[in-house]
């Protein structure tokens, strides 16, 4: 299926549900009536009951008697009646569902587009109805005052400000660590090779275009609070390796990996943070802490491989580092590196004879007189060159002349 490990486990625990628990809404799913997401949803609403319960839902929902009205019945009006069926049928259970959904409250932060994220915060409702309504309302407030920004940009802004305790309007000056892996050319050459947030940003790895990364440096430099640290990369990609003795990567080989992984689980298609730093061959086995042997993993992932019958071993494609992982299926998939930003490659300027001289006789070296076209800003033309000549001693036999002839 190509899916994240958090997504198949997820997969397959839903459908060990339908198999076992509830037979009717397999065959609804089955014969289409309903669709893997509605299905999902039945699995979900009737998490907290008891198998029995669960059983009798599943009839009078999905029964054959029932198949009619499922069809026609929308996911909320569906949603709403295994809610209500729940309810008279283990009220207690529904209460504990309850106190349990109070006690994972929670704020999180998740990537959107154009380098923005949803800030969420998992609250009970009356609290989150009340936090709403105060924004909204001093938003409308503000705005009837003459402010030009819309209500939801009054509320967001205003959210930020009572956060992180800033004057109005000053909500972008909350100092945060944002570490940015860009290339030389982007930064400082005016590239377009667009940089990628690595870490520092709970939503994960984003990808920031080119002029938007020097802003944000520039920033940071203006306010003092900017470090830049250079990471040399190979011509094939590859960052420079190092080493150590220590049973756990050091701090500075740990925040190489993280930006060779670019802040994401080196797992294929796992898309969770990068949590741990994990030993490709296993410390125990004699795997070496280096930079070759490192790899970034979740936590999910780390633990998933210490389990029996998974192997991994390290190898390359392309010059960049890659991993072979080998299930306990035999099914074997490679993770390659991620390709680093391109570094600044200056071109050779062109040789060319300079006027009124030939090129090389055959056989023969060029040496002597040459000359560079440039094109600097305000220098545009040939710069000819003619080395110092070197002292013979007396007595010695003169070598072959192998500078290029002038023209007569």
């Amino acid at each position: 299926m190509q899916q994240s490990p958090h997504a198949g486990s997820a997969f397959l625990s839903t459908a060990r549900v339908w198999l076992t628990g509830m037979p009717h809404t397999f065959h609804a799913l089955r014969i289409g009536i309903l669709s893997q997401w509605r299905a999902t949803l039945l699995v979900r609403e009737t998490s907290h009951l008891t198998a029995e319960h669960r059983a009798q839902i599943d009839e009078q929902v999905c029964g054959p008697a029932n198949l009619p009205t499922l069809a026609r019945t929308g996911t909320r009006r569906l949603i709403a009646r295994v809610k209500e069926l729940a309810a008279e049928l283990d009220v207690q259970a529904c209460v504990k569902r309850r106190a349990k959904a109070v006690a994972q409250r929670c704020v999180s932060v998740r990537p959107a587009p154009d380098l923005m994220v949803y800030l969420t915060a998992l609250v009970p409702m009356q609290q989150g109805v009340q936090a709403y309504a105060q924004l909204k309302k001093h938003a409308e407030a503000v705005r009837a005052a003459g402010d030009e920004r819309g209500t939801g940009q009054l509320m967001a802004d205003t959210l930020v400000e009572r956060l992180t305790g800033r004057e109005p309007g000053r909500a972008d000056d909350v100092p945060v660590t944002i570490n940015l892996l860009v290339s030389d050319q982007t930064l400082l050459a005016d590239g377009d090779r667009p940089g990628v947030v690595i870490e520092g940003m709970p939503a994960g790895a984003g990808v920031v275009p080119g002029p938007v990364a020097r802003n944000l440096v520039a920033h940071g430099i203006d306010a003092d609070a900017a470090w830049l640290r250079t990471i040399y990369v190979a011509p094939g990609g590859r960052l420079v390796a190092s080493t150590s003795r220590a049973r756990f990567h050091p701090q500075g080989l740990a925040d190489l990996l993280r930006a060779r992984e670019q802040g994401l689980c080196a797992t294929p298609w796992c898309d969770a943070r990068l949590r741990h730093i994990d030993h490709v061959t296993p410390h125990s086995e004699g795997g070496p802490t280096s930079l070759d042997n490192g790899q970034g993993l979740c936590v999910r992932c780390n633990h998933a491989k210490q389990a029996p019958g998974w192997t991994q071993s390290t190898t390359e494609s392309n010059g960049r580092q890659a991993v072979k992982t080998v299930a306990p299926t035999g099914h074997s998939y490679d993770f390659v590196a991620p390709e680093p930003p391109e570094p600044l490659r200056e071109t050779p300027p062109a040789w060319t004879p300079a006027a009124g001289m030939t090129g090389a006789r055959d056989g023969h070296v060029p040496r002597g007189r040459y000359s560079i076209e440039h094109s600097a800003p305000g220098h545009g033309g040939t710069i000819a060159f003619r080395p110092r000549r070197r002292r013979r001693s007396p007595g010695r036999r003169p070598r072959a002349d192998l500078a290029w002839a002038h023209v007569r």
